[in-house]
């Protein structure tokens, strides 16, 4: 029998590739934790190695594109990359050349970006292209498109119209400003994501390498599995906890979906509300003090203020926003009829603590050491990863100790997954580069308050859609600092408080994770539950309301961030948990008993009052009236359902809420 005849199309691919060298791939991903790491604890200058803040994070973006190159295909996603094309090869080798070029005679690159040198012109230009070549193969032509229009602006700045016109530069003096400026690429944002960030990530890794994963979900179980709807709570629960560390939405519903979103399943939760509920859930973390995903590091730098000032900020919103999700969940599980968890699945929780009850101390050890010792971020959560790591290698978790594979599962996974979210922070810097040499952060500004006409509602709802449009798909830093550069100025402008300009932007960005069309963390979790993606994201849409409407109260009422008198702080508080919940009821169409349209436009009325902060759109009669008339619709529910009962015999509640 003759054998078939070669594809010739493929030979030339197949004889220049090589291995995939998966070995290499976790080593430089390690690498690149602990050169974040070293950098974190102060190693460098210990063992004698002074260096620019830049000529290390030149070194970390040579390590991230090595990776990025030797990880990723040309075309498809990283799991299809079963061999090394020489071309992938030859650019994973010009990346560390390049870069490393640039670590080692930085000072002489920066004496050379007015003299134009043909040397410097080349390796700058070969930085910037590597890194927006690895951006498209990590993360897809959205943001790498994006990158590409700022840059091609700055050469023709001047020549644009619409109110945009801006400084011209030539190709030579861009790229290298862009790639050696502290205003570029290896800016603020860089040195955050591979510092703090990396220590951050790390943290969860070893959460889940050491157990504490397990530990803090069995918790929620423990917790939450008695009531109604009991599997959609210990979702809110584990991811509000998870997610705050994690950085990423999609990280997190990857990461604690695939225990519970099957849970909610099974519990009676149709497959689309499940995942719709992890999504908003693991979203929300990162809007959650006190790490937010470490964009409140990135914040406080931003606005020259202490960490401090923007957790106490962000306090009140995260709070209304789980509450919100909370209520839902519970009324939605009243009216589906959704049991609690079988109680055989449910482990005391007194054995629960006894397994792990040094992993809940890790967080009290990175709270005391930011707060109470003022250590840096970066120094806090090492401190956090010792009080893990340590009291897991001696009392171990369920009889099972931590590897030295653990830790080297910990530090490769680490690697791999900060790796998109540098080179996305490395992308957000050369869009603030262009901002800075051309002008256009200023110009922006006024295009957009110009077009808001000093109408400071058309000004939040042009923002909150830009937000949206631009936070698709991106890391929670990447979104922050995308944003708090091109869109939060405008704002601030108009006269907003500079931390509530931050914040609204912080949350419109992350809303872009939950609403459709793109909705990546809702379509991560529909995947995992097997749903309709739109559908699926549709429905966290509904679940996330407050965060589509806090963020505008904030804005005209700063003591929803905890800015203002104490009394005025409660008070808005309590009655927006209270507008909070008779919205809810109206979004689900349940309170006591089923309820139909009327009902519903009233608890909509009544909540939006009672939500609307006192010192702002007529004061504090509004929340009274707001207040009272959702009692009296609460009160009549209740009534109601109690004649239902007398009327039809039934068994009873499912549970207790």
């Amino acid at each position: 029998m003759t054998a078939p005849a070669p594809n010739t199309s493929e030979l030339p691919a197949a004889m220049w590739a090589l291995p995939l060298p998966r070995g290499l791939i976790d080593a430089l991903a390690a690498l690149l934790t602990l050169g974040g790491i070293g950098w974190a604890i102060g190693l460098y200058p210990r063992i004698g190695l002074q260096i620019y803040d830049q000529q290390f994070l030149a070194a970390m973006l040579g390590l991230c594109l090595v990776l990025s190159y030797l990880k990723f295909p040309l075309v498809g996603a990283a799991e299809s990359k079963t061999s090394l094309p020489w071309y992938d090869a030859l650019a994973a080798a010009i990346s560390g050349v390049v870069c490393a070029y640039i670590a080692f005679d930085y000072v002489a690159l920066l004496d050379l970006v007015f003299l134009r040198s043909p040397h410097a012109v080349i390796v700058s230009a070969l930085m910037i292209g590597l890194l927006i070549e690895a951006l498209r193969r990590a993360t897809g032509l959205i943001l790498p498109t994006l990158v590409v229009v700022f840059i091609v602006y700055a050469l023709f700045a001047n020549e644009v119209g619409f109110g945009l016109a801006g400084r011209s530069s030539d190709f030579a003096k861009l790229s290298i400003y862009l790639s050696t400026d502290p205003n570029g690429i290896l800016g603020t944002p860089m040195l955050i994501a591979v510092t703090i960030v990396i220590a951050f990530v790390l943290f969860g890794n070893v959460l889940t390498q050491t157990g504490g994963m397990a530990f803090f979900t069995d918790l929620a179980i423990s917790l939450m599995g008695r009531f109604r709807g009991g599997a959609a709570k210990i979702a809110i629960l584990g991811s509000c906890l998870f997610g705050s560390i994690s950085g990423s939405a999609v990280a997190n519903v990857v990461a604690t979906g695939v225990v519970t979103i099957p849970l909610m399943k099974r519990t009676g939760y149709p497959a689309h509300k499940a995942a719709a509920i992890e999504a908003v859930a693991s979203t929300g973390g990162q809007l959650m003090p006190p790490v937010m995903g470490a964009a409140a590091f990135l914040m406080a730098e931003f606005l020259q203020t202490s960490y401090a000032a923007v957790v106490a900020a962000a306090i009140i919103p995260g709070l209304l926003y789980y509450i919100a999700l909370f209520m839902q969940t519970d009324l939605e599980a009243g009216k589906q009829q959704i049991p609690p968890i079988d109680r055989d699945s449910i482990p005391s929780s007194g054995s629960v603590i006894r397994d792990g009850w040094y992993f809940p101390i890790a967080f009290v050890v990175l709270i005391f050491a930011l707060f109470y010792w003022n250590l840096r971020p970066e120094t806090s959560v090492m401190y956090a990863v010792l009080a893990v790591a340590i009291p897991a290698a001696i009392f171990g978790f369920r009889g099972a100790r931590p590897t030295l594979h653990k830790a080297w599962r910990a530090l490769v996974e680490t690697g791999h997954g900060v790796l998109d979210l540098l080179l996305i922070v490395g992308a957000a810097g050369i869009v603030i580069g262009v901002l800075a040499i051309t002008g256009l952060g200023f110009n922006l500004t006024v295009v957009l308050v110009n077009v808001g006409q000093n109408n400071l509602v058309l000004l939040l709802f042009l923002s909150a859609i830009v937000c949206i449009i631009l936070g698709m798909g991106l890391p929670t830093v990447g979104v922050y600092v995308l944003l708090a550069t091109l869109v939060a100025p405008s704002l601030i402008k108009i006269g907003v408080e500079p931390i509530a300009a931050h914040m609204y932007v912080m949350y419109f960005g992350m809303m872009s994770m939950i609403t459709p069309p793109v909705a990546i963390a809702a379509f991560a979790a529909a995947s995992v539950a097997g749903a309709d993606p739109m559908r699926t994201g549709f429905t966290a849409t509904r679940f996330g309301w407050t965060a589509f409407i806090v963020p505008v109260l904030f804005v005209y009422s700063p003591t929803l961030l905890m800015i203002g008198d104490p009394l005025s702080i409660v008070i808005a508080f309590t009655s927006a948990v209270i507008g909070v919940g008779l919205i809810s009821i109206a979004a689900v169409g349940y309170s006591f008993r089923p309820i139909g349209l009327p009902s519903r436009l009233g608890y909509v009325v009544f909540g939006v009052m009672a939500l609307t902060p006192a010192d702002s759109f007529g004061g504090a009669w509004i929340d009274a009236i707001g207040i009272a008339g959702g009692i009296a619709l609460l009160i009549f529910d209740r009534l109601a359902a109690r004649r239902m009962r007398q009327a039809v015999p039934s068994s009873g509640d499912v549970s207790r809420g």
